[in-house]
């Protein structure tokens, strides 16, 4: 098999008191680590343990592909965060936000209502589509990668995500990943790719 669970581009206590060491230990070594296990279980042997992730994503269905994609999805969404991150971008992401928003705090009222609207489990992104900068919600695993728009940035909203840390109160959880965690240089690498 050509893919491994990325290592954690922070220390588990990083992102504390945000997302604690717990949530972190947790939601990477169990959840993350165990799609990436139950993935490479389901491919053994098959040609598409060959296949890049992206690949195999874009080509599966069932179980296949919401191991694939959860592996991916969560491993975006720690690139996603930085320790002391969050605030106001600058640059091309900030001209991004204020031409299709009009501005951070439109942008983030619309991602924080983008990730309350996701009944039960699934992700709120900030996607490029057609040239426009827009927030979608995905279910379960679903993620951008399978279509033509362009992923800027995710939050996971599953529970396993907050709970810990925040309980139920999934727009706390938002609130302070848009002020205190967002890795706008990441959004930014990714807008220029």
């Amino acid at each position: 098999m050509k893919f491994e669970v990325a290592p954690l581009p922070y220390g588990k206590d990083a992102l504390a008191p945000v997302m604690s060491a717990e949530t972190l230990e947790f939601h990477y070594e169990k959840h993350h680590k165990g799609y990436m296990t139950a993935l490479k279980g389901l491919l053994e042997g098959k040609p598409e343990a060959e296949r890049s992730l992206e690949e195999v994503i874009k080509t599966s269905s069932g179980k296949v592909f919401n191991n694939a994609a959860q592996v991916w999805n969560h491993t975006f969404f720690w690139d996603g965060m930085k320790p002391a991150g969050g605030g106001a971008p600058s640059g091309d992401v900030a001209d991004l936000l204020t031409r299709d928003f009009g501005g951070i705090d439109k942008f983030r009222e619309a991602f924080i209502n983008g990730g309350l609207g996701r009944f039960g489990s699934g992700y709120v992104w900030l996607v490029l589509s057609e040239g426009k900068a827009k927030i979608i919600d995905t279910p379960n695993a679903e993620t951008p990668l399978t279509t033509a728009d362009k992923a800027l940035l995710t939050a996971d909203v599953w529970e396993h995500a907050y709970y810990l840390d925040h309980r139920n109160a999934r727009k706390a959880f938002l609130e302070a990943f848009c002020d205190k965690l967002v890795n706008w240089d990441a959004v930014a690498q990714r807008l220029k790719a």
